[in-house]
């Protein structure tokens, strides 16, 4: 039979039609026969071969062929070899074509139902070949040999059982090539194992690539790519393709192909997706046990870097573990840890392997440059590089230099802030690092996280500790009550010492929007007393305009006079904040610094500038206090001397005018008896005695000799009537405050009163010194000691009237040793510089 006729068979209309063509033709022939065999043929030899002739058909043809060829045989034999002889007429064509017609229909049922006893038998074989060839896949899968056994295997039984001439087993990389892993031919040649083929142009292996579905192809003559050529060059003429989806993604495909220039069998792809099915199992459990092992080994890495950080150990050495295990881990010939120091740049502080001899340099970056470290410094997030070839700029040569060609990092997330990072290189042409590479190495991430972490801890409970000692140091100076500038001081030096930084100061705002220095430490370019303008972009021009704590990281790009100095000291970073008193803003505390300031820096510096408003705050209050109390004992002083006025120029010169009468009386009044010359002198003595105690008394309200002559007469005066020796040194280089020279006064009448009344003293020295209005004042005497201040109301007052002047008095008296007051009064700027006696004149 002919390969056309073969090409029919299996369609029911073409062969019927092809059978009747054949019946025909038998027809004609066998008319021919016979017409011409009737008189040298006998008639048995000539039916006999028209039977062998029909017997042959059958054979190479079947019985749709054999039927009508055999029907229309005898019938020409009967009709034109046997007489009676026939004309073929038109009632001979309608005989001839209902048994050519009828002859044909029961020879395509009788074919049919061949085929098909045929078709059902082949199958129930063809299954059991395809049942004992996957047994025997699925027997070898379950031994769970090596991949590489399982692939020949099943090429193999894919070959034989679809009886093709090629079968392949080819894995998708991911460069969009396919790999052949496994072959199988029947006659040699074709594909050798590891052959790598281009995805390119229409054919099965990239059909299957972009479709993930079964793919045939009938005719490649017209195949496109380097698939394309490489087998029409093989000869194939047809091929299949099944895809192998391992947990849903495409992994590779089974092929099968055949030379032979029919078309491949209808189903042999679901007869395929069976073993690929077992591939696919195959595959599973193989990437299970690498999977199970890589974890093992993982989870031992992790466990061993877990234990130095539980252990404490130093973060470098838990640096270095890191990058040795991610190294060992993932073989690659590039590990780094990576330290940001600024947003350009980064510390390498562990490295592994080619990457070693880096450790301690530092890694530069420019803006906007394309290399892994720059961009997890901007980023923040795990990235991957897996082509460095068109990369160029900063981090990217250097990378080049080291033979990358793809890379992978993590960042280190400390407290929300990009920390470091660890990245990890390989070298060009090498297979890409896994898709998870990144989960797992953020599992190492966090770890070098949390030892940072508690390390910063450790620290921060140190830094902590430092600050609260700090903290107490300026609190104690300002439960002192020290001065300001004191505090200011204290507290500038005390920020520069904890925050480690270059420079520290106190200012203060201005009205006309300046800044004033009063306290620094450190760096000395804006000294003390220095005004700095707030114009343009700083920390201390922004706490200025908001009242809130404020930062500037970098002064490249910012103007203003205080941006300008930052530049030319190399300061990187500057933390300020508000000194609020009343809710009124009065200055900063600044830190400022070539590094970069902790992000808590803003939060320290607040703790020590509360405690500067709480000492101005203080300082302001014991002015105010200091202010009213002058004003209580001035306003005590003015009724005193208004007493001693009012007495010595109302009563008490009344008084001598009577006794200047009295006397007066008795001299002019001619012989007056005795007795009215004895009263009235008597009266005359009483007035002049009563005048006298007048005087005293006035004088203990407020001696008119201090107001009129000064301190240093009045204290003479005052040595003239005690009964006590008192030597006396007097040293005034100025004049004194009228406020100063009544204390001073008061201070010196009562102790030489207590001196005289209780010390039992022999002497007593009292030396008063005064330079540029202030006074000192110092009184001793050589008596029994023993006296207690705080027994006595008389230097109780006392000492609150120096207090109300800013003075201090102090009382020294051990027992048998005598007793020295001390007393100290400050000038007061403030007050107008008017001598005493001036003074007393513009009163009066």
């Amino acid at each position: 039979m002919t390969g056309r006729l073969r090409r029919c068979r299996g369609r029911l209309e073409a062969e019927i039609f092809l059978a009747l063509v054949v019946g025909a033709t038998a027809f004609v022939l066998a008319a021919l026969v016979s017409a011409a065999a009737r008189t040298y043929v006998p008639g048995a030899l000539l039916a006999a071969f028209f039977i062998l002739a029909a017997l042959v058909v059958a054979h190479f043809g079947g019985v749709l062929y054999a039927l009508p060829v055999g029907v229309v045989s005898i019938e020409a034999f009967d009709w034109y070899f046997l007489p009676p002889l026939r004309d073929l007429d038109a009632a001979t064509l309608v005989v001839l074509a209902l048994l050519l017609v009828m002859s044909v229909l029961v020879g395509a049922v009788a074919a049919r139902a061949g085929r098909r006893a045929t078709a059902s038998e082949q199958a129930r074989d063809m299954l059991a070949d395809e049942q004992a060839a996957l047994r025997r896949v699925a027997t070898l899968v379950a031994r769970q040999p090596s991949p590489a056994e399982v692939f020949e295997a099943v090429t193999k039984e894919v070959g034989r059982l679809l009886e093709l001439d090629m079968a392949y087993l080819m894995v998708y990389e991911a460069d969009e090539t396919a790999r052949v892993v496994a072959a199988w031919s029947l006659k040699g040649g074709g594909y050798p194992v590891g052959t790598r083929l281009t995805l390119e142009g229409d054919n099965v292996v990239g059909r299957v690539f972009r479709t993930h579905r079964p793919a045939r192809m009938d005719d490649y003559t017209d195949a496109e790519g380097t698939i394309g050529e490489y087998v029409r060059a093989l000869g194939i003429r047809a091929g299949i393709g099944t895809p192998i989806v391992v947990e849903g993604r495409l992994w590779g495909l089974m092929t099968a192909a055949s030379t032979e220039p029919e078309p491949l069998p209808v189903g042999v792809e679901s007869r395929i997706t069976a073993f690929t099915d077992l591939v696919a199992t195959a595959i599973l459990n193989a990437e299970a046990r690498r999977a199970l092992e890589r974890v093992a080994a993982e989870q031992a890495a992790l466990g061993r870097v877990a234990t130095l950080v539980a252990e404490a150990a130093p973060p470098s050495k838990v640096f270095a573990a890191v990058a040795d295990e991610v190294a060992g881990l993932f073989g690659v010939p590039l590990v780094g840890l990576f330290r940001y120091d600024t947003a350009r740049c980064a510390t390498v502080i562990a490295a592994s392997g080619d990457l070693s001899p880096y450790l301690g340099r530092t890694w530069d970056f420019p803006p906007d440059d394309p290399s892994l470290i720059a961009l997890l410094k901007a980023t923040g997030r795990p990235l991957r590089i897996d082509d460095y070839e068109d990369l160029t700029r900063g981090g990217i040569e250097r990378a080049k230099e080291l033979g990358v060609g793809a890379a992978v990092g993590v960042p280190v997330i400390v407290e929300g802030r990009v920390w470091g990072a660890v990245a990890m290189g390989i070298a060009k042409g090498r297979p890409p690092l896994p898709a998870d590479t990144v989960d797992r190495v953020t599992a190492f991430t966090d770890l070098v996280a949390t030892a940072i972490a508690d390390t910063e801890a450790r620290t921060e409970i140190g830094r902590l500790a430092e600050e609260q000692a700090a903290l107490r140091r300026v609190a104690t100076l300002v439960a002192r009550a020290v001065q300001p500038g004191e505090v200011f001081a204290a507290v500038a030096e005390e920020i520069g010492r904890v925050l480690e930084v270059d420079h520290a100061s106190v200012v203060r705002y201005e009205s006309d929007a300046t800044a004033t220095v009063v306290a620094l430490w450190g760096n000395d370019s804006t000294p003390v007393s220095s005004n700095w303008s707030l114009e343009g972009e700083s920390a201390l021009a922004q706490v200025f305009r908001t009242s809130r704590s404020a930062r500037k990281d970098g002064f490249e790009h910012l103007a203003g006079e205080i941006a300008d100095l930052a530049r030319r000291l190399g300061t990187n970073s500057a933390v300020a904040a508000p000194i609020i008193i009343d809710d009124r803003l009065w200055g900063a505390a600044l830190a400022a610094s070539s590094g970069h300031l902790p992000l808590a820096a803003e939060g320290r510096i607040a703790n020590f500038a509360e405690l500067i408003a709480t000492a101005i705050s203080n300082a302001d209050t014991r002015s105010e206090l200091t202010a009213s109390r002058a004003r209580v004992v001035a306003a005590a002083d003015d009724t005193r001397r208004r007493l001693e006025r009012d007495l010595h120029d109302g009563i008490q010169q009344r008084l001598v005018s009577l006794a200047l009468k009295a006397r007066a009386t008795a001299t002019a009044t001619p012989e007056p008896s005795q007795e009215i010359q004895g009263e009235l002198s008597m009266l005359a003595d009483g007035l002049v005695a009563a005048v006298d105690e007048l005087r005293e008394f006035s004088r203990g309200i407020h001696p008119a000799v201090l107001s009129e002559a000064g301190l240093a007469p009045a204290l003479r005066e005052l040595a003239r009537h005690s009964v006590v020796p008192i030597a006396l040194d007097l040293n005034l280089d100025s004049e004194l405050e009228e406020s100063l020279e009544v204390a001073a006064y008061y201070v010196a009448s009562e102790a030489l009163t207590n001196a005289v009344k209780h010390a039992q003293a022999s002497v007593i020295e009292l030396r008063l010194d005064c330079h540029d209005g202030a006074l000192t004042l110092s009184i001793r005497d050589d008596g029994i000691g023993g006296a207690d201040p705080s027994r006595g109301s008389g230097i109780i007052g006392l000492t609150d009237r120096a207090e109300a002047l800013g003075g201090r008095i102090s009382v020294i008296s051990p027992p048998g040793d005598g007793t020295t007051l001390h007393l100290q009064l400050p000038a007061d700027p403030k007050a107008a510089r008017m001598p005493s006696r001036l003074r007393s004149a513009v009163a009066t």
